[in-house]
């Protein structure tokens, strides 16, 4: 049990650590008023880099504290697989690959859960 606690803490902190490079950016874009950004599923440009920071930047946080985990695991999968499959849709798979990556490891993290050592753990403990 121990391992497979150790095992959760470092999938959900150097996954969501890892995210958030890629959501920093979009992060500040988004705080700056700057909404240009793609429009992979048509819903416009504004709203799309709203999910994107939701899935790239805010869920990593809850992630990495092991907040809400599974629930915090369902936007980056789901923008990781938008940008897999439709994003780099017709690009090759060296594109498609590391979204792929990200989204396996966050379906695994919705598997595993969170953890002993996480804010889930220590608020069903009070």
């Amino acid at each position: 049990m121990l391992y497979s606690n150790l095992a959760s803490l470092l999938l959900r902190v150097s996954l969501s650590a890892l995210m958030l490079t890629h959501g920093w950016g979009k992060f500040n874009k988004l705080i700056s008023g700057n909404f240009s950004f793609a429009d992979p599923i048509g819903i416009g440009e504004g709203p799309s880099l709203f999910l994107a920071v939701v899935g790239e930047f805010v869920c990593p946080i809850l992630l990495i504290l092991g907040f809400k985990t599974r629930l915090s695991t369902i936007p980056p999968a789901i923008t990781m697989l938008v940008a897999a499959l439709i994003v780099h849709g017709d690009d090759p798979f060296r594109r498609q690959e590391l979204p792929l990556i990200y989204f396996v490891g966050f379906a695994a993290i919705f598997l595993l859960n969170s953890g002993r050592y996480s804010l889930d753990w220590k608020l069903k403990k009070v």
